[in-house]
């Protein structure tokens, strides 16, 4: 799928998603990872840091009746993947769906979650239980 989203919509998925208790950070796609990789070839056009829209992939539907919305996301250990997948899809809707209001647009839209994997938790100091 083609990121043919405008990148605000992108940006405003990312940011609903990263607001969700337990999710760590969004996972870019192959695509921005090879993007990223070859900014090493070429030095002076690497940025900083990825940008969190890079763990969202947001397309026209192929019917071209609606939005089609991925969110890739990594999750903190202690959270339980279904509950915090849930959460991520419903804020992502949500946000989406004010996003394209505010654009003056009333497609429908479609969210899919992918959890990528977790972070464990940092340890505590030694000799804490």
């Amino acid at each position: 799928m083609t990121s043919s989203a405008p990148p605000t919509l992108r940006s405003a998925a990312a940011r609903a998603a990263l607001t969700v208790p337990g999710v760590a950070g969004l996972q870019p796609g192959l695509a921005d990872r090879l993007a990223r990789a070859a900014t090493h070839a070429w030095p002076r056009t690497a940025t900083r840091a990825t940008p969190p829209e890079a763990g969202v992939r947001a397309a026209r539907t192929p019917d071209d009746s609606g939005w089609r919305v991925d969110v890739r996301c990594v999750l903190s250990e202690g959270h339980r993947a279904l509950d915090v997948a849930r959460e991520v899809r419903s804020r992502v809707l949500s946000a989406a769906q004010t996003h394209l209001r505010e654009h003056h647009a009333t497609d429908p839209v479609t969210v899919t979650v992918t959890v990528t994997g977790f972070i464990a938790k940092a340890p505590g100091p030694l000799g804490a239980r």
